[in-house]
């Protein structure tokens, strides 16, 4: 990883031109050949960069960098502050806490979160169009579906439409109705479900897993 403090302008010609006028920036060059312009600002989206593969060339006062679309990024430097170079190593990468099979273990072992009287009959039932995430039975007997999402979307509405049409042909289970259960659900989401005859669940995944000490709480909605 190469990073350079600098006062420079850039130019970027392409699917378009664009001007990035003098001031102090951060030039981030990463192993893979990545290129980033970053101000001190804007959270972690650079202003203009170039991804791998790309040609990068360097003289004292200018970095060109171009790829294979016919894009090229200029950099004119004016003044260089700081030009470091560090060896980061091989990354493990990203350990997600609260990931949907997280939650879906949490779930499988609280069916009754998600509503009163709930069983659990089998986790990741196999159906020829994929798993579904919870197999369950209601307080009444009747057989539910559970789609487990971080964040309930239309897609997630659209998948356990898909679930549902197939598991309502088994005579066994059949009928066989269905929940999103999800940490937010976005409100188009909530309507379709709701036109589907299909059921919303949002969680506090903190509370189910017990991080504040507390009970399990959903909230229907």
């Amino acid at each position: 990883m190469r990073l350079v403090v600098a006062r420079c302008s850039v130019d970027y010609s392409g699917r378009l031109n664009a001007h990035l006028p003098s001031a102090i920036r951060l030039l981030m060059v990463k192993a893979d050949g990545c290129v980033a312009i970053h101000a001190d600002g804007g959270a972690y989206k650079p202003l203009n960069w170039m991804n791998a593969p790309n040609h990068f060339s360097e003289s004292d006062d200018e970095w060109v960098v171009t790829n294979r679309k016919g894009e090229t990024l200029t950099i004119h430097l004016e003044e260089v502050l700081v030009d470091l170079t560090h060896e980061l190593g091989e990354d493990p990468g990203l350990s997600k806490d609260g990931v949907e099979k997280d939650i879906q273990r949490l779930l499988a072992e609280r069916p009754w979160v998600i509503e009163d009287g709930m069983e659990m009959l089998e986790r990741e039932y196999m159906t020829e169009l994929g798993p579904v995430d919870l197999l369950c039975r209601d307080a009444d007997g009747q057989v539910v579906a559970v789609e487990i999402k971080r964040r309930g979307e239309i897609a997630g509405v659209e998948q356990l439409t898909r679930y549902l049409e197939f598991l309502n042909k088994d005579s066994v289970l059949a009928p066989v109705r269905g929940i999103l259960a999800a940490q937010t659900i976005a409100p188009q989401a909530k309507t379709l479900a709701s036109d589907r005859g299909i059921g919303c669940v949002e969680f506090d995944y903190d509370a189910l897993s017990g991080v504040d000490g507390m009970a399990p709480r959903l909230f229907e909605v």
